[in-house]
């Protein structure tokens, strides 16, 4: 049966039905010819184009499926560096964009059976980073470029060029180590242990006496029976003397009070009147007050020399 003329309506529908993927079963590298069916794929087998192609193949077929496997090879890398960089990505997922080409190199044209083949082929060769995982195959392109590894090189020096001198420091003295140990090696010699370091934080020394603290009021000495008779004034022994954590730290004395009051003066005021053993002073007389005792003496001065008189 001939071929449809080009423009007539049987060549339109022929191409409608061509258009799109169809099975890769039906499909002829050989030949590049895609049949719609096994019946129009195994008459395509049989006709005389086809039987004149596999002579000049099966020369050398060896050499064509090379070609094709690199053909195919640099056709899949290609997609994979400009449609998803660097980035991991499911091998199925790349493979489905590849073959959406009608005009693609197939892959029964190559010496991988199974994709599974051709991603471990990928990732021996260092063309990929590959990894299995329970949802498929993953494969992440590795950019090899002078510009990108140029620009690697360039964050690397930039990384340098930000470490801390500590850092950089710890790493001398690490290398100084590891290079005095492989001369020690070479040499014969055992290189010298050194001493472990000392941990440094608080230690406690087991020959010194325990420090106990005590929060309880001390009692107050007894005092003598000669000077308390003397000076006249009952301690009670069995009362506690006055807790200082019952003080109040914010009272604080009165300043210009204190600037206000008169000063005593030393004619006036009894020895009586001052403070003895610890006791607390008592205040100070007023002007009336003084008055008051100042006459007072006057008087018994004046009765003791009539009397004597």
């Amino acid at each position: 049966m001939p071929r449809a003329e080009v423009g007539t309506p049987k060549y339109i529908a022929n191409k409608m039905k061509a258009k799109g993927l169809q099975r890769l079963r039906w499909y002829c590298q050989v030949c590049q010819k895609q049949c719609r069916d096994e019946n129009g794929f195994k008459c395509h087998a049989q006709s005389e184009s086809h039987l004149r192609q596999m002579l000049v193949v099966g020369e050398s077929a060896g050499k064509h499926i090379a070609d094709f496997s690199a053909q195919f090879q640099h056709d899949f890398v290609q997609l994979l560096s400009r449609r998803f960089g660097t980035k991991r990505v499911k091998a199925n997922t790349v493979y489905q964009e590849f073959i959406q080409d009608r005009n693609h190199l197939h892959m029964n044209a190559t010496r991988w059976v199974t994709l599974t083949e051709f991603v471990k082929h990928l990732g021996r060769t260092g063309v990929a980073r590959v990894d299995e995982t329970e949802k498929g195959w993953f494969i992440a392109w590795i950019d090899n470029s002078p510009k990108a590894l140029a620009k690697q090189e360039a964050s690397m020096k930039k990384e340098r060029m930000t470490m801390s001198d500590e850092q950089r420091e710890r790493m001398l003295i690490e290398e100084q180590i590891e290079r005095a140990a492989a001369e020690a090696e070479a040499s014969g010699s055992k290189p010298e242990q050194s001493p472990p370091a000392e941990e440094l934080g608080l230690k406690r020394d087991e020959s010194t006496e325990k420090v106990v603290l005590s929060l309880t009021p001390k009692t107050p000495a007894l005092v003598s029976s000669s000077t308390g008779a003397s000076s006249g004034i009952k301690l009670n022994a069995l009362k506690p003397a006055a807790n200082p954590l019952k003080a109040n730290p914010l009272k604080r004395p009165n300043v210009f009070k204190q600037a206000a009051a008169p000063a005593p003066s030393s004619g006036s005021v009894s020895t009586d009147t001052e403070k003895s053993n610890g006791k607390k002073r008592e205040a100070p007389m007023t002007a009336a007050e003084r008055l008051i005792f100042e006459e007072q003496e006057r008087k018994r001065r004046r009765m003791e020399r009539e009397a004597a008189a």
